[in-house]
C-alpha cells in the first residue's frame, strides 16, 4: 500500500508510544512513569488516542483498566512497529558487550538456572559487567503474553507453542537418568528394571499431579511404580533422595551436577525415555537486536560447553 505522507504527517506518532505503555501497564499513572511524562499528559494522550481510533481502548474495571477488543488487536502491531523503529535508529551503533549497559529479563526453570546461571554470571562479570540479569521462574500459562508485553526478553523451557511473531531456537538436548543414594538403597549402576521398581520414587511435577513421563513409559510395558513424594521443585528432589531410600529420574545434566555435589549415584534409566529439548523463545522483533542476539549466542555456547564463554554473532 502506498504511504499517504500528508495524511500520516497529521498524526502524532508519539501517541503510539503512549498507547504501548498504556496497554502494557493498564494504568495511566504507571504508563506516565514508564514514558517519563506527567499523569495529566498521559491522560491527554489517552483522550487523543480514543479520538484517533474511534474506540475507548481502555475502560475502567475493578482490577484497573481493561483493554477493549480493538485495543487488544492493536497491541502486538504497535509494539512490533515501535521495536522496529528503535532497531532502525540504533542499528548503526556498534555493539560492544564490554561497555554496554542493559538488563535482560529471563524466565526459566530453576533446574536450568542452576546449570547455566553460575557460568553465565561469571562470564558477564568478567566480559560484560554492564549487563545484568533479572531471572524469573517461568510461568508456562502466561509466558507468551509476558513475551508480547515486553516483560520478558527471553524464555527457556522444554517446549513452546508460539505464534508467528515468536522465535524459537534449540538450546540443548538432554536425556533421563536415575539418581539415588547408593548407601541407602544398596544398588550399583546400571540398575535393573526390577530394582528400579522395588524402591519408591520421588517425582518432580510442575503440574502438581502424581504422574510423569516415567509413568507413561512404564504403562506401555504393563508396569507401574510407587511414588513416595511429588514436588514441583527440581532443586528439592536431590536433597530428598540424599536422606531416604528412594529413587528419582531426572535430566542427566542436573543429575550429574547433584551427584558430584551431594555424593549421590547416577545410573541409566532401565525404561525407554525420549530425550528432552530445552529451547529459547523470544519476540521476533528482537531477532536482529545486537545485544539480544549476542546473549542467545552466548547461552548456546555455554550450554554446549560450559567451559567456553566466548560469545559472538
Amino acid at each position: 500500500m502506498t504511504i499517504d505522507h500528508i495524511d500520516l504527517a497529521r498524526i502524532d506518532l508519539n501517541l503510539l508510544v503512549a498507547l504501548d505503555a498504556l496497554l502494557s501497564e493498564r494504568s495511566v499513572t504507571r504508563a506516565a512513569a514508564r514514558t517519563g511524562v506527567g499523569q495529566s499528559a498521559m491522560s491527554s494522550s489517552l483522550a487523543r488516542l480514543r479520538a484517533l481510533f474511534g474506540d475507548e481502548l481502555l475502560t475502567r474495571a475493578p482490577e484497573g483498566m481493561r483493554p477493549t477488543p480493538r485495543a487488544l488487536a492493536l497491541a502486538e502491531p504497535v509494539r512490533s512497529m515501535l521495536r522496529q523503529v528503535q532497531f532502525l535508529v540504533r542499528r548503526d551503533e556498534a555493539f560492544d558487550p564490554r561497555i554496554v549497559e542493559r538488563t535482560f529479563t529471563i524466565s526459566l526453570p530453576d533446574s536450568t538456572e542452576v546449570l547455566l546461571g553460575p557460568t553465565l554470571l561469571a562470564y558477564l562479570r568478567a566480559e560484560a559487567p554492564g549487563i545484568s540479569l533479572l531471572l524469573r521462574t517461568i510461568d508456562r500459562a502466561h509466558i507468551l503474553q509476558e513475551i508480547d508485553a515486553d516483560r520478558v526478553d527471553l524464555a527457556i523451557d522444554l517446549s513452546f507453542r508460539g505464534q508467528l511473531h515468536h522465535k524459537q531456537s534449540l538450546l540443548y538436548r538432554d536425556s533421563y537418568v536415575c539418581l539415588f543414594n547408593a548407601a541407602l538403597v544398596g544398588l550399583t549402576p546400571p540398575i535393573s528394571l526390577e530394582d528400579y521398581l522395588r524402591f519408591p520414587h520421588v517425582l518432580t511435577s510442575l503440574r502438581e499431579t502424581a504422574h510423569g513421563v516415567v509413568d507413561d513409559a512404564l504403562a506401555k510395558i504393563g508396569r507401574s511404580r510407587t511414588l513416595a513424594v511429588t514436588s514441583p521443585r527440581f532443586l528439592a528432589v536431590p536433597f530428598l533422595v540424599r536422606k531416604a531410600p528412594v529413587l528419582t529420574t531426572m535430566h542427566a545434566r542436573l543429575a550429574h551436577f547433584f551427584a558430584d555435589a551431594l555424593g549421590l549415584t547416577v545410573s541409566p534409566a532401565p525404561v525407554p525415555l525420549e530425550d528432552v529439548a530445552m529451547s529459547m523463545l523470544w519476540h521476533a522483533s528482537y531477532d536482529d537486536d545486537p545485544a539480544h542476539r549476542w546473549l542467545r549466542t552466548l547461552l548456546r555456547r555455554l550450554a554446549s560447553d560450559p567451559a567456553s564463554g566466548r560469545a559472538g554473532d
